[in-house]
């Protein structure tokens, strides 16, 4: 993998400051969208079902220990953006805040609520992994009206190459619940990938990134904005600010789900222009060579 993969997937990991939040994007029904404009409640599961065991409350970190290790991985991670542990370390120590935000958001809404009581995985002992890359089509092409999200997701695994049981597990987070969460934003990267249109470019991932900022605002989402676009030539960075900046804060805007309320293992066989509808996301713009 080269040095942009690595550090773009290193980007993946974690992310968030303040909940940067739009009041119409809590449920999911919206049945409106746009196209892109450049070419119930019941007691949740106390047992942990990833990584390790959480550390005891006896044991939790104490403010000091937070600051030295979150002052340690963020010195490894500027020094070395493509030191993806660095990354999710740093994400894990600067959003416990963050993370219960989005555990609140979540339990406002009944697919929220159903993903924190189930709480499931993406790998491919979970997920129909075989299916989901033999059916998927060597290019996606958003005017065909039939592809599933299913078939786009697919196809953004085999293409690039990507392994959905690569996301790191949760080290940091000692909530069982909020370290649930951190996994299940990393696990949902690929999806938002696949959902958007964008590629796993260094552009890409940054698109990626500042949607992720603007739903959950994730301080790690803000790192890796901030470090990604120090490495852009000048076009590139013009392309980001003037393309996929503005993008992202109109999806952000103008859609009516929070992503991270979507049960999108339930959603492999709808047809992903159904599905953007009901989100009222609009797919990426389309870089021109």
């Amino acid at each position: 993998m080269n040095a942009c993969l690595k550090f773009t997937k290193g980007l993946s990991t974690a992310n968030r400051p303040l909940l940067i939040q739009s009041p119409n994007i809590s449920r999911c029904n919206s049945s409106s969208w746009s196209s892109g404009d450049v070419d119930q409640s019941s007691s949740l599961s106390s047992v942990p079902f990833y990584g390790t065991p959480r550390r005891a409350a006896s044991s939790e970190r104490t403010l000091q220990d937070r600051v030295a290790i979150a002052l340690h991985h963020a010195t490894t991670a500027f020094a070395d953006p493509t030191r993806a542990d660095a990354v999710a370390a740093l994400g894990e120590i600067t959003g416990p805040a963050t993370l219960q935000r989005i555990h609140d958001k979540m339990m406002e809404d009944p697919t929220g609520r159903l993903i924190l009581k189930e709480r499931p995985i993406v790998s491919k002992s979970t997920i129909p992994y075989e299916r989901l890359i033999a059916q998927a089509p060597d290019v996606v092409d958003d005017a065909d009206s039939t592809i599933t999200f299913g078939q786009a997701y697919g196809s953004f695994l085999k293409s690039h190459g990507f392994d959905p049981d690569e996301r790191d597990e949760v080290k940091f987070v000692e909530d069982d619940t909020l370290a649930y969460i951190m996994l299940r934003y990393r696990q949902c990267h690929d999806f938002w990938h696949a959902l958007t249109g964008l590629p796993p470019t260094v552009l890409g991932e940054l698109g990626i990134k500042w949607l992720e900022l603007f739903q959950t605002g994730m301080p790690v989402a803000a790192l890796s904005c901030t470090v990604g676009s120090l490495r852009l030539d000048s076009r590139e960075r013009e392309i980001l600010l003037g393309s996929y900046l503005s993008w992202a804060i109109r999806a952000s805007q103008d859609s009516r789900c929070f992503l991270m309320n979507m049960y999108y293992e339930k959603e492999f066989d709808t047809p992903l222009d159904e599905l953007r509808r009901r989100l009222n996301l609009e797919p990426a713009p389309a870089m021109k060579p």
